[in-house]
């Protein structure tokens, strides 16, 4: 690794902390003090008023979508504030008065502004204008569209083969533009799409699509009314998805119950104090989980096992507690899972998940008289070895209470960025459909290729070894939400030219190829206008609604582009418009454009009038109990394993987690006031337990390593704080520890990298 890589993806770490003060961690989510941080993120970056008249047209019906996550909207929307705090905070980072121009980059260079931390370099507000970084250059500097254009052009036909190119996509972008990238991708020849669900929920994904036939939750905004129980597992909903809260509130509202499992008892599951709601701002809210299982990192399925057998026992008894009916009808399988079962002891079990027998107990007695189950779940199940077992032991749960096809049950797998899901239902996959491909060629008229591409954790050896030069990214932030951060680092500088549709200045636009482009595109809040007149594009939520999205705000600069017409400027250059797509005519005509997709994608017809309001469910067989296209036409219950760690003395688990000021790699503030922790990042969630065994105290210094396959990685300076987490087990955000996580590392099938489940050691710094 070379010194200027090393210092390039430097954040603070070389540096004094930022002065951190501990409180103690909250016992409840939102409440006045959520509205009072969401509004002071917003007045000082945008403004009163105009933060104010922003917010009220978010998640609106004729407004725009929330740029955070994918949780969906209530038919019948607030018209105070139908968002939350991050969802504010997503808005005031996007709208921001403050803008890089050109005197921005010739005052710093790009070593400069990476020794920055992500949060200042966040700050530095709003591109405005195509900027391009040449070869030797430590500076950017402005450019046109067309010359920027033609660069892109001109690096793609040098290439000897379409698979040296990468096409990367983030869950920002819009259905539109997805598709048109995915078009334009495969139209070059290749089908490396990575995207940002390769690292997230990729396998979630593959786990229900092998078990239920399709790769997306079953269950609809209006189940959490209905249900009786809801299990939230590997999930933080008040910091990752905090409307999800007033789901559980009404779920509890109904007479419903909830189950908790996670390694770390958080705020958001605990209490809720419904700022729209008197109670809320005022008195002490409303109680969430009734049951908290605080698992062991990773021994999710060693849990619910154990639940499982505990609740075939009473099964055997009593009857009536599996749905026998149901597993007849539509299941296979299910003799061989309760075999499977049998060879563990509950001993076993319980010892691999740590959690009180007695509590246990309780999960069961309450589900085995339940039959309107959902379960939810995020990153704490996906991000491991055995991340798509994790989803299938939900599922084999699921099947054996047939808490599937009905009012107030099924899966629930919660994005984390508001079209993530929408990128694979218009064609953002690497891997080769026939059926799309067969379609592409029936209404464009040509071939896509018939060759699998590569996903997140394969491209990035590929540009480390040369055989992919080029990198776009539609969105995101690849360097930061990546793993082995300084392997991607490299990856990405080996290669001859990287490209950035982006919205602010991110650490990706300074770890660069040879030649370097930063092309500014419109947000969601922006208005997005043609010849005077304003345009809409969709988006789908984390249930499978597709819906419009109309920018509010007057763009910041006049040179920033849409997402559809970058794509298409790229795509015209490169093919001298001689190919049978029209590409401009595409990339300014969304509603040819939304044609052209719904003939490719059939679930799409009549988007353009389908997806006013509302908008309009996607077809998902599991709520139709239709699993005609799996073995035997039936859902399959799954023999999963238990995870193997082989920890040594002295080592740990370690799971990297989201502070309560960051969404994915963008960071608002320093603070985490849920956990008690102000004005820092670098910190290391501990057990006391194993701090008097490694002879730490609270605010020690230590640096962590990890070591795989002979060979280690370090991060460095990281305030030790004793916290409520399992012996064992450590926590710390990220990007901060994701230079641990080792690019050959993912989940089996999936890919997914390790996030959640990281071998580490320790040592006083």
């Amino acid at each position: 690794m070379s010194s200027s890589t090393r210092k390039n993806i430097e954040t603070q770490s070389s540096k004094e902390f930022t002065g951190i003060e501990l409180k103690s961690p909250a016992t409840y989510a939102a409440g006045f003090t959520g509205v009072k941080v969401a509004l002071q993120h917003t007045f000082k970056e945008m403004g009163a008023f105009k933060s104010l008249q922003t917010l009220s047209h978010m998640n609106q019906k004729d407004g725009f979508d929330c740029p955070g996550c994918a949780w969906p909207d209530p038919e019948h929307r607030s018209k105070i504030a139908e968002y939350c705090e991050n969802g504010a905070k997503a808005l005031a980072e996007e709208a921001t008065s403050s803008m890089v121009v050109n005197a921005f980059f010739s005052n710093y260079s790009i070593q400069e502004i990476s020794r920055w931390s992500d949060y200042k370099i966040g700050k530095s507000g709003r591109l405005v204008a195509p900027m391009i970084l040449k070869p030797g250059s430590n500076h950017y500097e402005e450019t046109t569209w067309e010359e920027a254009f033609r660069l892109i052009a001109d690096h793609l036909h040098a290439l000897s083969n379409p698979d040296e190119a990468i096409f990367y996509t983030s869950g920002r972008s819009s259905n539109e533009a997805a598709f048109l990238y995915g078009l334009f991708a495969r139209a070059f020849g290749t089908n490396n799409m990575p995207d940002c669900s390769n690292m997230c929920h990729e396998s979630s994904g593959i786990g229900l699509s092998e078990t239920l036939g399709i790769g997306k939750g079953s269950v609809k905004l209006e189940d959490f009314d209905q249900t009786e129980v809801v299990m939230v597992i590997g999930q933080n909903p008040g910091t990752n998805h905090p409307r999800m809260l007033s789901a559980l509130e009404k779920c509890k509202a109904n007479g419903g119950k909830i189950i908790s499992i996670n390694p770390l008892r958080e705020a958001g599951l605990i209490r809720f104090r419904n700022p729209q709601e008197i109670s809320g701002m005022l008195l002490n809210g409303h109680g969430l989980t009734d049951i908290y299982l605080q698992v062991k990192i990773n021994q999710d399925v060693a849990l619910l096992k154990l639940i499982e057998k505990k609740l075939a026992a009473l099964d055997k008894l009593e009857g009536k507690v599996f749905d026998h009916e149901f597993i007849v009808k539509y299941t296979e399988g299910y003799e061989s899972l309760l075999t499977h079962l049998d060879t563990h002891s509950e001993q076993e079990l319980l010892e691999l998940c740590g959690v009180n027998e007695k509590l246990v107990d309780e999960a069961v007695a309450l589900l085995s008289k339940k039959s309107k189950i959902i379960i939810c779940w995020a990153m704490g199940l996906t991000q491991h070895k055995n991340g798509v077992e994790n989803i299938k032991e939900c599922v084999n749960l699921l099947l054996l209470k047939g808490s599937l096809g009905k009012p107030g049950a099924g899966t629930c797998p919660v994005r984390g960025h508001s079209n993530v899901q929408g990128d694979r239902s218009v064609g953002i996959m690497h891997f080769v459909s026939k059926e799309l491909n067969a379609a592409i060629k029936n209404v464009f008229g040509f071939n896509a290729p018939e060759h699998e591409g590569v996903d997140v954790v394969k491209a990035i050896p590929a540009m480390y070894e040369g055989k992919a030069k080029i990198f776009v990214g539609l969105g995101g932030n690849f360097v930061s939400a990546a793993s082995d951060t300084e392997y991607t680092a490299k990856a990405l500088q080996n290669c001859d030219l990287t490209v950035q549709i982006s919205t602010k200045l991110n650490r990706s636009h300074l770890i660069t190829g040879k030649t370097a482009l930063i092309l500014p595109t419109l947000g969601r809040s922006d208005k997005d206008l043609k010849d005077g007149k304003p345009r809409h594009f969709t988006v789908e939520n984390s249930m499978g609604i597709v819906h419009q999205s109309k920018g509010f705000l007057d763009p910041i600069s006049d040179e920033i582009k849409s997402e559809p017409e970058i794509v298409a400027g790229i795509a015209a250059t490169y093919f001298r418009d001689d190919h049978p797509v029209k590409w401009k005519l595409l990339g300014s005509n969304y509603e040819l454009l939304r044609e052209k997709l719904g003939e490719v994608i059939t679930s799409f017809k009549d988007m353009n009038t389908k997806s006013e309001g509302s908008g309009y469910y996607l077809p998902n067989n599991v709520r139709d109990l239709d699993f005609s296209k799996l073995p035997n036409q039936r859902a399959q219950f799954s023999m999963t394993g238990l995870p193997v760690h082989n920890l040594k003395e002295n080592e740990y688990l370690l799971m990297s987690i989201r502070s309560h000021d960051q969404f994915n790699t963008t960071i608002y503030g320093l603070n985490d006031r849920y956990r008690g922790i102000h004005n820092e990042r670098r910190v290391l969630f501990m057990n006391e337990a194993d701090m008097v065994r490694e002879n730490f105290k609270k605010m020690d210094v230590v640096n962590i390593m990890s070591n795989y396959d002979g060979e280690e990685r370090r991060v460095f300076q990281f305030l030790v704080i004793p916290y409520q987490i399992p012996q064992g087990n450590l926590a710390a955000y990220f990007p901060e520890t994701n230079p641990l996580i080792p690019i050959h590392e993912y989940a089996d099938k999936s890919n997914t990298p390790i996030s959640k489940s990281v071998r580490v050691s320790l040592e006083k710094a």
